[in-house]
């Protein structure tokens, strides 16, 4: 009998989708459930605004309301204070990053087998700041590290790997996704990391 399909969708530039993926992977072990991790690639700009820093951190370019400042101000504290507590780093992009070609390269890792090397590095390493997921070669570079064969890789990347990629988000949004970490369960959704609690209970109700 074929095991219940969880869908996760997250994005490697969300704190809060970085913050998520510890649990998610706990939810396939204590609920012997298959989840599928989903890239969606957010549109950060539509909705908070943009923002680019230079080292010292000194805003050298900005589309964003006092508004949206505050809201993405307290955003990191709060993953940061999390963070904490967990013995992770999680440091402030200098700028909004396009996050679809790490997106690519993780779909492209699990066609080879097992995603996860690929997922923990690239979500640890950006957060580290010592990551740049806009760059093929540097994408191709950490496949190789975690023992990926990356002989078709930039073709993918430019050819199915965008189609593969545009199509999951455009499913994720017929759904009704419009953020990360999110997860559908039985059709059902829930957003934001205190969801996966949610999550949790729907699974716990339908277990023997």
């Amino acid at each position: 009998m074929a095991r219940e399909k969880v869908l996760h969708y997250f994005d490697y530039k969300s704190p809060y989708a970085y913050l998520a993926q510890e649990e998610t992977f706990r939810l396939q072990e204590a609920f012997d459930v298959e989840v599928e991790w989903l890239p969606y690639t957010l549109d950060i700009p539509s909705f908070l605004g943009s923002a680019e820093v230079d080292e010292s951190g000194r805003v050298v370019q900005e589309a964003r309301t006092a508004h949206q400042w505050r809201r993405v101000r307290y955003a990191y504290m709060d993953c940061r204070r999390e963070a904490n507590r967990r013995g992770l780093i999680i440091r402030g992009p200098r700028k909004i990053f396009d996050s679809s070609i790490a997106h690519i390269g993780m779909l492209y890792a699990r066609r080879q087998g097992n995603f996860r090397p690929y997922h923990e590095v690239v979500y640890e390493r950006f957060w580290k700041r010592e990551l740049d997921i806009e760059d093929p070669l540097v994408i191709q570079r950490v496949l190789e590290e975690v023992g990926i064969d990356t002989a078709g890789f930039l073709d993918y990347l430019r050819g199915e790997g965008r189609q593969e990629h545009d199509r999951i988000r455009a499913e994720a949004e017929a759904m009704g996704v419009f953020g990360v970490p999110s997860y559908v369960v039985r059709g059902e959704l829930f957003w934001g990391n205190e969801r996966i609690e949610r999550v949790r209970e729907r699974l716990a109700a339908r277990t023997p």
